[in-house]
C-alpha cells in the first residue's frame, strides 16, 4: 500500500469523510441530530424524544418491542429515553391486552409537547431539505432504507446463529502459574 493512502486513513483532511460506512453515517447522523436538537430546544425535547413521541402518537399506543422495531433502536437506549419521558409525564404506561406487556401512550402533556415541537421540527426539516434538495433526499432515503433492511436482516441472521449455538463456558484461569 502506498504511504499516501495510509496517511489518508489516519489523518483526515478537513471535510473528508471516512472510508468506513458506519463512521460516515454516524458522523452525518450526529451533525444532523445536533441541527434538529438546536431547533427543537425551545420545546424542551431532543429529536430522539420527538421521534419516539411522534411514533407513539401515530400508533395511538405502542409497546417496547413495537417501538424498537419501528424506530430501529436498541432496547437500552429506548428504555433510557422512555424513562425520561415517563419521569417528565409526557408518556404513561397503560395495560395491554396481553397482561405481560405494558403499552405506552402520550399524556395530555405529551400531546402538547408534540404540538409545540412539530413546527420546530418542520423548520429543521426545511433547513436540511433546502440545502440537500428534495430529489436528492428522496434518493438518499431510498438508499438508506435499503441499507437499513440489509443491516437489520444481517443482524437478525447473526443473532439467530449465536442464539442457536450452545454457549461456550469460559475457561477458568489458574491463579497459580504453571
Amino acid at each position: 500500500m502506498e504511504r499516501r493512502d495510509a496517511r489518508l486513513t489516519t489523518r483526515q483532511d478537513p471535510g473528508r469523510l471516512s472510508p468506513c460506512v458506519c463512521n460516515t453515517l454516524r458522523m452525518a447522523s450526529r451533525a444532523v441530530t445536533q441541527l434538529y436538537d438546536d431547533d427543537l430546544r425551545p420545546s424542551g425535547l431532543r429529536v430522539t424524544q420527538y421521534s419516539i413521541l411522534a411514533m407513539i402518537a401515530r400508533m395511538g399506543e405502542a409497546n417496547l418491542r413495537q417501538l424498537e422495531d419501528t424506530l430501529a433502536i436498541d432496547q437500552t437506549t429506548l428504555t433510557r429515553s422512555l424513562n425520561l419521558l415517563e419521569r417528565d409525564r409526557v408518556v404513561e404506561r397503560v395495560p395491554h391486552s396481553d397482561g405481560r406487556i405494558k403499552a405506552l401512550r402520550l399524556t395530555s402533556k405529551g400531546r402538547r409537547a408534540l404540538e409545540t415541537a412539530r413546527p420546530l421540527w418542520a423548520r429543521a426539516q426545511d433547513k436540511v431539505l433546502r440545502e440537500l434538495g428534495t430529489t436528492a433526499w428522496a434518493d438518499a432515503q431510498r438508499r438508506l432504507a435499503h441499507l437499513l433492511r440489509i443491516a437489520v436482516k444481517k443482524r437478525k441472521l447473526s443473532r439467530g446463529r449465536r442464539q442457536g449455538q450452545p454457549r461456550s463456558v469460559p475457561r477458568r484461569r489458574s491463579l497459580v502459574p504453571g
